[in-house]
């Protein structure tokens, strides 16, 4: 046993999965809103970089932002924390970036859809939605 050693727990409220901890919003707003939110809490919408953690999207009853964008380069999708998309969950057909129809508009962000087993899409972020906060303790 270590006498000396330090154990970090997430604050009260959080989830605790792997090294990081997560927070299910219970507001909804727009991505870069639900980002503000996020880093006010000292964290940062979900980077979902393994396997393990999209397991961890299933909790989510409702269409849910994650912290993956491609709003500075069409097509480019990447995390917020500055990390290319590798492992990809994408549903059937997405991203299409609202598949040309004015309707939809630019859709640069990305949403947990639960409909479809929580696979991703693309969807315009001034969209209204809960989200995913994450961070290491």
């Amino acid at each position: 046993l270590c006498s000396l050693c330090v154990y970090k727990t997430c604050p009260v409220g959080w989830s605790s999965f792997n090294h990081s901890c997560y927070l299910l919003s219970e507001s909804f707003g727009s991505w870069d809103a639900a980002r503000r939110d996020c880093r006010g809490r000292e964290a940062d919408l979900v980077v979902i970089d393994s396997p393990e953690e999209e397991y961890l999207t299933r909790l989510t009853k409702t269409p849910t932002w994650i912290g993956l964008h491609d709003k500075e380069e069409e097509g480019k999708w990447k995390w917020v924390d500055g990390t290319p998309l590798i492992l990809k969950y994408w549903a059937d057909g997405q991203p299409d970036n609202g598949g040309g129809n004015p309707l939809w508009g630019e859709e640069d962000c990305a949403q947990i859809r639960t409909f479809d087993n929580t696979l991703w899409n693309d969807i315009s972020c001034r969209n209204s939605l809960p989200w995913v906060c994450e961070k290491i303790p």
